[in-house]
């Protein structure tokens, strides 16, 4: 990648310790990636917190990747909203087996 013109830094703050965790754990494969024209940091500053810088050698990069992130933890929040929703539905305890 060319020397980084664009730079941006996204703060996420989320509801647990756990959602950041999950969060960090899904995006960083996506950083770890090779992208053209755009590199992607991710941080942990605080149990709740997720940060995510985003370098680019060009503004149409920059825009590219930023969209993209931020879709990826817009994504992820809806994720964590449909399960907490289902966790009601999750048996805790297995059924007995049925006797002969």
């Amino acid at each position: 990648m060319n020397p980084p013109r664009w730079s941006a830094t996204f703060t996420v703050r989320l509801d647990s310790p756990e959602a950041a965790e999950r969060l960090l754990r899904a995006l960083a494969p996506e950083s770890a990636r090779e992208v053209p024209k755009t590199s992607a940091t991710l941080a942990h500053p605080s149990p709740s917190t997720v940060t995510i810088e985003v370098r680019a050698s060009e503004s149409g990069a920059m825009r590219a990747a930023a969209n993209t992130y931020l879709g990826w933890v817009d994504l992820a929040g809806a994720s964590e909203a449909v399960a907490r929703a289902a966790e009601p539905l999750v048996p805790t305890a297995r059924p007995k087996p049925l006797s002969p």
